[in-house]
């Protein structure tokens, strides 16, 4: 009880109760306040413990990667159905004919767009597909191109 409030209590213009009651309740406002920060720092170090976006293939269960040769634009949906199911799927597009290749490859960009994953050229009419799970980082045909100048300059 501080030295006011005694005085104040002397005079008669507070009672003792209210006095108790106004200490309890400021004791309980310091901690909660108290196990806020707490919470908040465990929070902040939680975020820069995920703060650079890698994940360890270990730590998921059946991480699968589906190597897929369509014969037919029939076979898109199957592949998409993979993608719904989180798994990264390569599609090689060599034994199916150009029209039908096209149709494959967008109805492919339509799903991947649609899951929030990507698509990226790997070769000649070979494709990685990866749902929203899976981040890609470089490029491929970047240099296949590269090197197929070399080769055509070596001819």
């Amino acid at each position: 009880m501080g030295v006011m409030n005694k005085f104040m209590n002397f005079l008669g213009l507070q009672e003792e109760e209210e006095i108790v009651e106004r200490e309890r309740l400021a004791a309980q406002e310091e901690a909660e306040t108290e196990q806020q920060e707490a919470e908040t720092s465990s929070l902040d170090k939680r975020r820069n413990q995920r703060g650079n976006n890698v994940v360890s293939i270990h730590s998921q269960k059946n991480v699968k990667v589906v190597l897929y040769e369509p014969r037919s634009y029939d076979e898109a949906q199957e592949i998409a159905d993979h993608l719904r199911s989180h798994r990264t799927v390569v599609v090689n597009l060599q034994r199916v004919r150009q029209d039908q290749a096209l149709r494959v490859i967008d109805f492919l960009s339509g799903t991947v767009y649609a899951l929030g994953g990507g698509i990226s050229k790997i070769g000649g009419n070979i494709f990685l597909c990866t749902p929203d799970t899976v981040e890609i980082q470089g490029a491929i045909t970047e240099i296949l191109a590269d090197s197929e100048q070399d080769y055509n300059r070596m001819r």
